[in-house]
């Protein structure tokens, strides 16, 4: 039996405002909330609140067979949260169906993971929680930004508990081999591995509504078969891509949100399934090991990190952000550490691109500046003013060796305080316990004391005698005679 596993992806960063040399130093807020309120509330209107309310009606529809997994970052969720509080109440009730798997991701959607571990385990955990927070799950498979993963990652993947990854089905890594089965990581062989098929994804995404394609118009009953065809072996087809396809990339005049509705009756005619990718890693075991040396994406015509780190620009202001990570760790300010994570966005590379053809097509797409020149030049005024902040509580001054032979200190320290505060507490309750059985045992001890006497009682007044009686009359007598 084959088995469909959709994945959808909700992405929005906190874009930058115009910010001059001559702010630096006066003007710490970055953002432009105009900008972020217009695109976000446009696009939940135009795509993420009509497509949500088309999977809520193909969970009820099939009663509970098609099931998806979605994978939302932090920026994301708290900027529903402020403008469209009402597509947040609809990913609750996805939830509460019980078929909709969110997956864990980095917070901010950064690229944390190719440069500092630490700072990658930490926003992976600050994003758990925040799912756990709205949605009262914890995820289970993990999505790194933008589909990143190589051989080093997986280590660190399976240690921090997840059991699968989802990522490219690049053809340079694949070569003769195909995307629709289960593979492990050759550096984690536990960890297990879900692999995007591009071209069946891509169909959905960009050539949906394009006359000019061969396969154009695309239905529902015509997409199954293509998936129905495949290899009798291949037993998983993993559909991601983001979800604003539904209504933004492909308009709700061509159609798109029937047909993504009717997939659910057609699969069932068919014989296949929807599972969601906890479900396709649980159920599935690996047809073998898959190793990726280097990193991979499912950005450009590369599949490569090189959409956000492919020229000078972009290296610069990439080195430059993270020569503060350690420092900014530091810190205890609230809003310091909030700029940091909006800063390390993807997006903010991504602009600075300065690719042709396609792929620079999509990237100016994108942008919301005029030129890859204009982004690094606002990217690196507005990182001029936040180094100086940080500076502020941790001059710069201080080497980087220097600076980690003193976190290396207050680590130790730390770790010593504790294991001080849990023999404190150790022995705090084994005296505690002492001294009840100590009381308990004095109780025991203590001799029995003797019953008190009770007190004696009064003799009763005796009665004076007969013969008293009569002599005390005789006198009386006597002197009645006289």
């Amino acid at each position: 039996m084959k088995a469909i596993c959709f994945y959808f992806q909700i992405h929005q960063p906190f874009r930058l405002k115009r910010y001059r040399f001559f702010d630096i130093g006066n003007d710490h807020y970055y953002y432009d909330d105009f900008a972020n309120d217009d695109i976000l509330t446009r696009i939940a209107h135009h795509s993420y609140i009509p497509a949500a309310e088309s999977l809520l009606r193909m969970i009820e529809d099939s009663k509970g067979a098609f099931r998806c997994a979605l994978s939302i970052t932090g920026t994301a969720l708290e900027q529903c949260e402020q403008y469209v509080p009402e597509f947040v109440d609809l990913l609750k009730k996805l939830a509460d169906t019980g078929k909709v798997e969110f997956l864990a991701e980095t917070y901010a959607h950064s690229l944390s993971s190719l440069a500092d571990p630490e700072e990658f385990a930490a926003q992976v955990k600050a994003h758990d929680d925040k799912i756990f927070e709205l949605f009262g799950v914890r995820p289970k498979v993990f999505r790194n930004t933008e589909l990143i993963y190589c051989d080093d990652l997986a280590p660190q993947i399976l240690e921090m508990g997840y059991k699968g990854v989802i990522t490219e089905g690049a053809k340079h890594i694949l070569g003769w081999k195909s995307p629709n089965y289960v593979y492990s990581a050759t550096s984690a062989p536990k960890l297990k591995m879900l692999l995007k098929n591009s071209k069946l994804s891509d169909d959905i995404s960009f050539r949906f509504s394009n006359p000019e394609w061969d396969a154009y118009p695309l239905t529902a009953d015509k997409y199954i078969d293509w998936i129905a065809n495949t290899p009798a072996d291949e037993q998983i087809v993993n559909l991601f891509m983001n979800l604003e396809t539904f209504g933004e990339l492909q308009n709700r005049d061509t159609g798109i949100f029937q047909f993504l509705e009717a997939l659910p009756r057609f699969a069932k005619e068919r014989g296949i399934d929807f599972w969601t990718p906890s479900e396709a890693v649980s159920k599935l075991k690996p047809v073998g090991e898959l190793s990726i040396m280097h990193p991979i994406s499912w950005a450009d015509e590369a599949r490569d990190t090189s959409a956000w780190l492919g020229n000078k620009l972009q290296n610069e202001a990439f080195n430059k952000l993270y020569s503060v990570a350690e420092r900014v760790r530091l810190c205890d300010d609230r809003r310091l550490k909030q700029d940091w994570y909006y800063l390390q966005g993807s997006d903010h590379f991504f602009y600075m691109a300065t690719k042709h053809m396609n792929d620079g097509a999509v990237h100016s797409h994108f942008s919301p500046y005029e030129t890859p020149f204009q982004a690094f030049t606002n990217y690196m005024n507005v990182l001029a003013d936040f180094i100086v902040r940080v500076e502020e509580q941790y001059p710069l001054s201080i080497e980087n060796e220097e600076l980690n032979s003193l976190l290396t200190t207050i680590r130790n320290q730390a770790t010593e305080i504790e294991t001080l505060n849990k023999e404190v507490n150790s022995m705090r309750k084994n005296l505690e316990h002492y001294n009840e059985e100590h009381a308990l045992r004095e109780k025991a001890e203590e001799p029995a004391k003797p019953a008190a006497k009770a007190p004696a009682k009064k003799a009763p007044a005796k009665k004076a005698a007969p013969a008293k009686k009569a002599a005390a009359k005789k006198p009386a007598a006597k002197k009645a005679a006289k």
